[in-house]
């Protein structure tokens, strides 16, 4: 068990059975009373993000979470597997684990991959991904990037809005958070 003391950014928390991310803390002394910890808690699985404040000294239970490159290989049905750019052990991570992450996917990409206790908690992506559009309906003369947008079908089979003068074959890049088009690849 460890003490308030040594809440930092990006340390996991164990809270009831579930594992918390510290997103931000606060150490407050005020003039009347003790000290205390304001916290802003991730849950890891979830994201849900919750405040959560603890007296000074306080014990809290520290989760080692280790975070490591991985290689995304291939889809096996219910699971995607991944290897291990430091010793090649390929892992199996549960479809429910990599989530939308698999959106933008595409084979020998690396990721960053957070395990607690060997377990996979969640699949981090860059912050951007170039992506091919293998279907979208075909531009007309004349359109511009300000005149709207149109559904276009990605390698992965995502479907993402593009503008309107974007046409099969083209590389765009695809922000891997929010799904937005960012902007044509060269």
């Amino acid at each position: 068990m460890a003490s308030t003391a040594d809440i930092k950014n990006g340390v996991v928390l164990s809270i009831d059975g579930q594992l918390w991310s510290v997103v931000e803390f606060q150490h407050v002394k005020p003039g009347k009373g003790g000290a205390f910890v304001r916290t802003k808690l991730k849950n890891v699985v979830t994201g849900k993000v919750v405040d959560r404040t603890y007296n000074a000294g306080a014990k809290v239970d520290i989760e080692n979470v280790d975070r490591r490159d991985f290689q995304y290989l291939y889809n096996d049905g219910d699971s995607f597997v991944f290897m291990d750019l430091t010793n090649y052990d390929q892992i199996n991570v549960p479809a429910a684990t990599v989530g939308d992450a698999k959106n933008f996917l595409l084979e020998n990409q690396q990721v960053t991959i957070a395990l607690n206790n060997d377990t996979p908690l969640y699949v981090d992506l860059p912050a951007s991904v170039v992506l091919e559009i293998t279907y979208t309906e075909p531009g007309l003369q004349g359109d511009r990037s300000s005149a709207g947008t149109k559904s276009a079908t990605v390698e992965t089979g995502y479907e993402i809005q593009v503008p309107l003068f974007l046409e099969t074959g083209t590389k765009v890049k695809v922000d891997t958070r929010t799904g937005d088009y960012l902007g044509r690849e060269k």
